[in-house]
């Protein structure tokens, strides 16, 4: 057991699965949360889930890290995908779980290697669709 000193342990599984995502593209997203002071793995979304799959898989009022790989194309016509690093954390979730969330998050997103973009939410509407697409181009 780590001692409180080192802060949040990450499960060796979330960098093997944000891997897989990258490299072979085999999930669309992965929803990341904090069990017993480590991070873990929640759910894992097919290639074929959208993004409305991936918000619905956000609980209302808990907080959770996702990222989300998302194929979008620019005005040059030309098609690409980019890493969204997600730091979900609505403003219902309890105060003492945003903070430890929020103290964790930089240290997590360092173990993940090919974000791209990060976005944090405090409700649904800050990563709608259109941001993420605007945040993309």
């Amino acid at each position: 057991m780590a001692n409180s000193a080192s802060g949040m342990a990450v499960e060796d599984e979330c960098k093997l699965k944000f891997l897989e995502l990258k490299t072979k593209r085999i999930y669309r997203f992965i929803i990341f949360k904090i069990e017993n002071q480590e991070v873990v793995v929640e759910k894992l979304g097919s290639p074929e889930a959208t993004y409305e799959d991936f918000t619905d898989s956000l609980p209302a009022n808990e907080c959770r890290y996702a990222v989300f790989d998302f194929d979008f194309t620019t005005n040059e016509n030309c098609q690409k995908s980019k890493i969204f690093f997600i730091a979900w954390s609505p403003d219902t979730s309890k105060v003492r779980s945003k903070m430890v969330y929020a103290s964790s998050k930089d240290r997590f997103k360092r173990e993940l290697d090919g974000i791209q973009v990060e976005l944090q939410a405090t409700d649904p509407s800050e990563m709608s669709i259109d941001i993420i697409k605007a945040r993309a181009l």
